[in-house]
């Protein structure tokens, strides 16, 4: 389609010269289309389209007659497009995607897909029996553009979607509980990330007072928030103490995390706080390298770290063992006695602070132990519980692991490490009982037959959720300000073919706090349900597919933030289209009374009649077609009576109900057999009508009346056949005149003779009445003409006369 077309057309030779004309398909061409020229005899279409496929006949006229070449086939074959086109997506990590991809053409186009950056995503991506691509448990790396390429024997055409993937946001570094006297500097790190970058922002609990990196001084002057997200508060103040809340947000999510600033009024001593020392009991093998921690912190003046073994000053009397900057011990090449009691020393002048734990060094290979699990990595959190999941590590010794064991520090609870949970046989725990508000560091470690593993990496500091609702993180009133300000505008509802309603809308205001979007919907005058939930802020439209046919609805969407919501949009009503019932009518029960049954039903259930049933359809079907009973009824009916059914005759009854789209589903047949002795004969016997009709019904009687019928129209055949001899031999006779041979006919009246003895048509190749003169010179083959690439070619495949390789006509 598309492109220009010539059909060949080489006129007779004829006196006066013939004007030529064309018909496509038995109709006459107007020469008001501005596309059709015709010219030397040439049709010629400037731009051929669908419509113009046909067949085509050139025609050719003077006074004395017309003739009509042989007929010839245009068919105009359709480059690709497409009537649904993929469309950029964002959608969720996790999640799944769909892109759309409708084609049309002719020949019907054949679809596949291509990933521009990469390849598709192995394992998770299929193609739809409509050419939509469907790419299940999304990731990162899935980002990128998807092209939906058609082809056919006219040419190809491609259609592109961005695939953007939205991961919520994650803190690398959060902010830790720090302590601090007046004038002094701190700094709470927040650095996040995610898809799209979240923005960070700080916010310190009780005031509704946002800080953004970037953000312009506060008259104050003392708080700043870097680019990377940290919190720095100059000149601290008592007044500053208190929780800090960082939160990254974006439209993939929101992650949040709190700190606590404690301001030390004076300057009193108080002794060192080790936060951190060694477990209770450390188990490695012979070889390994023993780290036992000793965090200090909290005491004023700084404190100095020492260590004891079994009472005695151990750095510096053995060489294998030493101290780190934080404080922690490390031994390396353990040997059995290496094995005792280590205590954690930490002086001041203020004062001093012990805490202990035992080394146990056992004998053997180092390959006997599994190897450390993975750093915990905290995946929920409530007021009183952490559930925590880690990978055990592929090394597992010399026997396989048997079970794990969780440790967790909390400096605020007091105390060493202390195990939590004992056996735990997966990779997944949850810790209860938790303090709410409290900071707490986890690990886990490995056991096998022979013992524990080193431990893993200590988790990120988990702070449990405060016991009190007002401790949750933004101000709800702050978010709810902002939600009020978002004036989302429904557009007019789409309804889909096959029953779908597609939504959109448009946002005139947008704010970090939307999450996303809910559709609601409702059956007129009802109750408001939730249909969709759409979880990216970025995005603006939504498919409901989950409305029942042939009903009136009214929908509305609006925006949200966790539990709260902002205004709604404009309520828009619709009706979906009705469909032919996808159930039959229900009880389907039939009492019988003599030649009469009645049959009653139950419509179909509500959520399957897909509209409003206008009639019920009824079939009583015998065991032959000639004793079919069909009734139809309102469509409030539930009941009717059939009449008229013959005795000992079985009989089947269903029941279909029919909407304004068509008839439904039938119910299961009912069997029903009116016995010959519920019917009652007449008094006297049959009645003459009654025994003239059973005679009638016999098979010998039907083939008699055949056998006559056949007789009596070939008697009439023979008198036809003799009647039309005798006059024909009558009128042999009366055509021969004087001087004329029998088999000359007389002239024309119309035409007269040539030269030559013929008439003015000298190409014979055209036939008028009859084929005879087409065929010589054109064959018998009706030809078919194809457009392509804009190629054109004759009716006769050369100038030089009408026909296909015969030459001149």
């Amino acid at each position: 389609a598309g492109e220009p077309a010539v059909l060949e057309c080489v006129p007779p030779r004829g006196h006066p010269e013939p004007s030529i004309s064309w018909k496509k398909n038995g109709v006459r061409l107007s020469d008001e289309d501005e596309r059709l020229t015709i010219r030397g005899g040439k049709l010629m279409l400037a731009s051929t389209r669908k419509s113009d496929a046909g067949v085509y006949v050139c025609v050719a006229a003077n006074v004395v007659g017309e003739r009509d070449s042989e007929p010839a086939e245009l068919v105009v074959f359709e480059r690709p497009a497409f009537g649904k086109r993929p469309l950029n997506k964002a959608v969720l990590v996790e999640g799944t995607v769909e892109f759309p991809c409708e084609v049309v053409g002719d020949p019907q186009p054949a679809a596949r897909w291509r990933k521009e950056e990469g390849k598709m995503p192995a394992g998770r991506w299929e193609v739809l029996p409509d050419n939509t691509l469907r790419i299940s448990r999304l990731r990162a790396e899935d980002e990128g553009t998807y092209t939906c390429v058609a082809d056919n024997s006219v040419g190809r055409s491609e259609a592109s979607g961005t695939l953007t993937v939205h991961v919520p946001p994650q803190l690398v570094t959060g902010p830790r509980d720090q302590t601090v006297t007046p004038g002094q500097s701190v700094t709470f790190q927040c650095q996040s990330k995610g898809n799209p970058p979240p923005a960070v922002f700080w916010q310190k609990e009780g005031s509704q007072t946002l800080l953004f990196p970037g953000q312009p001084p506060q008259p104050t002057g003392r708080f700043s928030v870097s680019p990377s997200g940290a919190i720095t508060i100059a000149d601290v103040q008592p007044t500053d103490a208190g929780y800090y809340l960082c939160q990254a947000i974006s439209v993939a999510g929101s992650v949040l995390a709190k700190a606590r600033l404690e301001v030390e009024e004076g300057k009193s001593q108080r002794p060192p706080v080790i936060r951190r020392g060694p477990a209770n009991r450390t188990v490695l093998p012979v070889g390994a390298t023993a780290r036992l921690p000793c965090w200090v912190g909290g005491g004023d003046p700084p404190a100095s770290v020492g260590w004891l073994k079994d009472g005695s000053t151990l750095v510096g009397a053995q060489p294998r063992a030493s101290l780190l900057e934080n404080g922690t011990l490390r031994i390396t090449s353990l040997r059995v006695t290496d094995s005792g009691h280590y205590e954690c020393v930490a002086t001041s002048p203020a004062g001093e602070t012990r805490w202990g734990g035992s080394l146990e060094v056992r004998g053997g290979s180092r390959g006997l132990l599994p190897g450390p699990p993975s750093t915990p990595v905290v995946t929920n959190v409530t007021k009183s519980s952490v559930t925590l999941s880690w990978k055990g590590n592929e090394d597992s010794g010399a026997a396989d692991i048997t079970s794990y064991i969780v440790e967790a520090f909390s400096q605020a609870a007091g105390g060493p490490w202390q195990t939590v949970a004992a056996d735990v046989e997966g990779e997944t725990h949850t810790v209860s009982g938790l303090v709410p508000d409290t900071v707490y560091l986890f690990l886990v470690r490995a056991v096998n037959a022979y013992g524990l593993s080193d431990p893993s990496g200590i988790s990120e500091p988990v702070r449990t959720q405060d016991a009190s609702p007002t401790q949750q993180g933004l101000d709800p009133q702050q978010v709810q300000r902002e939600l009020a300000q978002v004036a989302v505008h429904l557009q007019e509802p789409v309804v889909l073919p096959p029953g779908a309603v597609r939504l959109s809308w448009t946002v005139e205001r947008q704010t970090p706090f939307v999450q996303g979007y809910q559709v609601l919907y409702r059956q007129h005058g009802g109750r408001w349900e939730e249909a969709r939930v759409v979880q990216a802020p970025g995005e603006r439209g939504a498919l409901l597919t989950e409305l029942r046919r042939g009903q009136d609805y009214e929908v509305k969407v609006r925006p949200y933030f966790q539990h709260l919501h902002g205004p709604d949009s404009a309520v828009r009503a619709l009706r979906t289209p009705e469909a032919a019932p996808s159930a039959p009518p229900r009880a389907v029960s039939v009492a019988g009374n003599g030649t009469s049954v009645r049959i009653s039903w139950q419509p179909p259930p509500l959520a399957e009649q897909n509209g409003v049933i206008r009639d019920y359809r009824i079939w009583c079907l015998g065991n032959e077609s000639r004793f079919h009973i069909n009734q139809s009824v309102e469509g409030t009916v539930l009941a009717t009576v059939l009449r008229g059914l013959v005795p000992g005759v079985p009989y089947r009854a269903e029941v279909a109900a029919a909407t304004g789209a068509g008839v439904g589903a039938r119910s299961a047949p009912v069997p029903i057999r009116i016995g010959e002795s519920l019917v009652a004969a007449p008094m006297g016997g049959s009645s003459v009508a009654e025994r003239l009709a059973e005679v009638a019904r016999q098979p010998a009687f039907i083939a008699g009346v055949g056998g006559a019928c056949w007789v009596i129209l070939a008697a009439f055949a023979a008198w036809l056949y003799g009647r039309r001899r005798r006059k024909k031999e009558l009128s042999h006779f009366a055509g021969t005149g004087e001087g004329a041979s029998p088999g000359t006919p007389p002239p024309s009246p119309t035409l007269a003779p040539t030269a030559g003895g013929g008439y003015p048509w000298l190409a014979d190749a055209w036939r008028g009445g009859g084929a005879a003169g087409a065929a010589g010179c054109l064959g018998t083959t009706t030809e078919r003409y194809y457009n392509g690439e804009g190629s054109s070619w004759g009716m006769g495949g050369s100038d030089s006369g009408w026909g296909a390789g015969h030459g001149q006509c």
